[in-house]
């Protein structure tokens, strides 16, 4: 089970969205349920008006929180029957929210596969985390939009006094403070690849020694003069 890949004010929506008591009553309702559920039988079983459980039951689709299916359920014989009924069931994956934004999903991916191909070619790890954080940098980049790029990652990239960018979040904050060493390593080869792979030069990932408190350890440098910005 991975983490919806929505983006992350969408999180905070969904998340929310579970703040209404019949909302939240509805979701744990479709749960625990072993196969999909209509509105008529969710309404019944919680006691509520079928309006009320239709409201609510779409907007936790429209929250990221239920999927919708269209089917004929078996049980169901008489006029009508043939015609499919709109059943919710819940997303597979889970919806994740922290603020400061985190991405510590990511991180996980990264050192997984790098301790995965290490041990299948018997390389040290800490070089091989830094390859593939390069490549899933690389999957990650934008063309000709790279501070889009950052912001979707969570970075916050913010103007600075030099013409570049300062990024005022760290995404892997926690685990930085604990290992600096790999984690910035690894925070610093994502970040070229997602450079190169927004068109530009990845050797311009400078390290930021005088980052705050949850900051990124690196920044984004100015490039030609001002033409374009890139960074670590």
């Amino acid at each position: 089970m991975g983490t919806v890949d929505l983006p992350w004010i969408r999180r905070i929506a969904a998340v929310a969205s579970l703040g209404d008591e019949n909302r939240r009553r509805l979701y744990e309702y479709v749960l625990d349920a072993r196969d999909a559920v209509g509105r008529d039988e969710a309404a019944l079983a919680l006691e509520l008006p079928r309006s009320s459980a239709s409201f609510h039951m779409d907007r936790l689709v429209r929250d990221g929180l239920l999927q919708v299916e269209f089917r004929k359920p078996p049980h169901k014989t008489g006029p009508g029957s043939g015609r499919p009924s709109k059943l919710y069931r819940p997303v597979a994956e889970e919806i994740g929210v922290s603020i400061p934004e985190r991405n510590y999903d990511l991180a996980g991916h990264l050192m997984a596969a790098a301790i995965k191909r290490a041990e299948i070619d018997g390389s040290p790890v800490g070089p091989t985390l830094r390859e593939v954080a390069d490549a899933k940098g690389s999957e990650l980049g934008r063309p000709g939009d790279f501070l889009g790029a950052l912001s979707e990652l969570g970075y916050e990239p913010s103007p600075d006094d030099s013409g570049g960018y300062r990024l005022l979040n760290c995404p892997f904050h926690r685990l930085s403070r604990e290992h600096k060493e790999v984690v910035c390593g690894m925070n610093g080869a994502l970040l070229g690849g997602v450079a190169a792979a927004s068109g530009l030069r990845a050797e311009e990932v400078v390290p930021d020694p005088e980052h705050g408190p949850g900051h990124c350890c690196a920044r984004i440098a100015l490039i030609d003069n001002g033409s374009q910005a890139t960074g670590t």
